[in-house]
């Protein structure tokens, strides 16, 4: 049985209906966060945007609560997710097939994640070449495990995290240097190594180019709320950006979409037709938007190396794919 806290005690809600306009899913059931017998039934169709967390008055964290029922609910299913439709995550993100650490072998080493490399592919060996030769920075290519966590596989999930870790430390690692909003958030407090961001890793070495302007700013799910990765690309924006808040996800959040492909579309194309450039600081982001016809969208990361390049929406799988057999020039 899970442990509750006030913060997932669903007889706590008030019915007060905020959490059921800010979200689709709640919206489309006519159900809210309190509505316990519902949820296990739709657990699944959830988003894990944390748009409910965010405006529940008394406190419940209903992203949390949701992933404590998938938890038990693969628990009683004897260790798999009780719904169909993951087969193709599960060969890949489980035992990650796309690892790469023949890159590595240095105290610091740039973690890209999986998202990034799959839209940026150009993007990401630039900054693997930049930081081998400014700092001699080598780059691993593996996945932190957040969509297998979230797919309530938390034995898994502890497998991947543990896996990682002695990886990291057999190869003589320090420091990880994260690009992706959702690595940054999966691993905090949970590796035996520092964690960084490519933002403070940058402003360190004194690399990157001021980005010029008001942005507009689609902020991630998992640094909405806190906006720690937000304060790390702040001292390259030379204005106060505008902070996007009219749209509950990009649609790839909590593996949601696999259930709810209309609600998962109606996200990515939240602002499809509308003018002007969109910039996130996420890769999945970028690319889901791209896909949903904002072609207009931009990631901040590519603005700030001074890189041109957009999220290639149609090969995402096989720039994944070829960070297997990447092996970088040395000199």
């Amino acid at each position: 049985m899970e442990k509750k806290s006030r913060h997932t005690d669903v007889s706590r809600c008030v019915h007060c209906g905020k959490c059921t306009k800010s979200c689709t899913f709640l919206s489309k059931y006519e159900i809210d966060i309190g509505s316990a017998e519902k949820l296990k039934e739709l657990s699944y169709h959830c988003f894990l945007c944390g748009k409910c967390s965010e405006v529940c008055p008394v406190g419940i964290d209903g992203r949390q609560v949701i992933l404590d029922i998938r938890r038990a609910q693969v628990r009683e299913n004897g260790g798999s997710p009780p719904e169909k439709g993951y087969g193709m995550l599960l060969w890949e993100k489980k035992d990650y097939r796309f690892r790469n650490y023949k890159n590595g072998g240095t105290e610091s080493v740039l973690f890209p994640g999986c998202n990034f490399p799959s839209f940026y592919p150009a993007t990401t060996r630039y900054l693997s070449r930049l930081l081998w030769e400014e700092a001699g920075i080598g780059t691993v290519y593996d996945c932190c495990g957040k969509p297998i966590a979230e797919l309530g596989l938390e034995d898994a999930e502890a497998h991947i995290l543990e896996k990682l870790d002695k990886s990291l430390k057999d190869s003589g690692v320090r420091e990880i240097i994260v690009l992706c909003p959702n690595c940054y958030a999966f691993f905090e407090g949970r590796l035996s190594v520092k964690v960084s961001s490519i933002y403070e890793k940058l402003a360190e070495l004194g690399l990157g180019q001021p980005v010029e302007g008001v942005v507009r700013i689609f902020p991630p799910c998992p640094d909405r709320e806190r906006g720690a990765l937000l304060s790390h690309i702040k001292p390259f924006l030379m204005e106060e950006p505008e902070i996007l808040s009219d749209s509950q996800c990009c649609g790839l959040g909590g593996c949601g979409g696999v259930r709810e492909p209309a609600l998962a579309a109606g996200m990515a194309g939240h602002y499809a037709g509308t003018d002007g450039a969109i910039c996130t600081y996420c890769g999945s982001c970028s690319g889901n938007l791209a896909r949903g016809g904002h072609k207009d969208t931009e990631h901040l990361l590519v603005k700030i190396l001074g890189r041109a390049e957009r999220a290639d929406t149609k090969s995402s799988l096989v720039n994944r794919i070829k960070t297997k057999y990447r092996k970088e020039k040395r000199v």
